[in-house]
């Protein structure tokens, strides 16, 4: 099984690489670092692609063509790193457990928070005007052994251009995403890319931050990297199980 992951910035590749005993880095078109987590039982490749949606997407594109012109095509996509967690009851109308600094979560939805138009009534996603997507959704037994074997949560992650920096952001997003865990900048960039190759997605997140008014001192980036660490060491027994899984369901019927 070949594995990309794809990260915004090199120390969350990095946080990535420390789950293995050592990396092995190669180059991509444009100039991409790639690299191999060596150790492993499945091969894991990480890339820093960078901030923001659009970055996040031609990094992907580009890492998925050269792996398939080169006959090497991944199994999975990955996209992964720190986001912001939204505190638990963010709004009464959309009730949730929230997501603590320092936890895990995975995504059972990847949703585009902010591609859409604002209207008289209100925010309207491109899907209310005719056109597009604004939601992937992950593999549903994937999503659920990676994060039993992570001790994560699970929720929809939204992906945002312009991280929270409001209470009054936080409430709108809450209430237009019931159940909304965490939000980060990157994963629905991945998604897009990920499904135009016909590759499947996990999206992974561990919590720096609270969603909501911006307090730095607040942050634990340091303490929510090592957890991104764990989280990957975990993942190749999550892959595992969930293939053997797969499988005995396929023998049985």
């Amino acid at each position: 099984m070949r594995v990309l992951v794809v990260t915004a910035v090199a120390a969350e590749r990095d946080a990535v690489c420390a789950a293995a005993e050592s990396c092995e880095e190669s180059a991509l078109p444009g100039g991409y670092p790639l690299r191999r987590l060596s150790g492993a039982p499945v091969v894991i490749e990480a890339l820093a692609a960078g901030v923001g949606p659009a970055a996040a997407a031609a990094g992907t594109a580009t890492a998925l063509t050269a792996a398939a012109l080169a006959g090497a095509p991944y199994d999975l996509v990955v996209s992964a790193g720190i986001g912001g967690g939204f505190p638990p009851g963010a709004t009464p109308q959309a009730p949730s457990s929230g997501a603590p600094v320092g936890s895990v979560v995975v995504a059972d939805a990847i949703v585009a928070a902010d591609l859409g138009a604002e209207t008289p009534d209100g925010f309207a996603p491109v899907t209310e005007l005719g056109f597009g997507t604004v939601l992937h959704r992950p593999e549903a037994a994937l999503v659920r052994a990676v994060a039993a074997a992570a001790g994560a949560a699970t929720g929809p992650v939204v992906t945002v251009s312009t991280v929270t920096g409001s209470a009054a952001r936080t409430t709108e997003l809450a209430a237009r995403h019931p159940g909304v865990l965490a939000e980060a900048m990157e994963g629905f960039g991945v998604a897009e890319a990920a499904a135009a190759h016909g590759v499947p997605v996990l999206e992974i997140r561990t919590i720096s931050n609270a969603v909501g008014p911006r307090d730095r001192g607040a942050w634990r980036i340091g303490a929510a990297l090592a957890a991104l660490t764990n989280a990957f060491r975990t993942l190749p027994g999550a892959l595992a199980a969930a293939a053997e899984a797969a499988g005995g369901s396929h023998r049985r019927s």
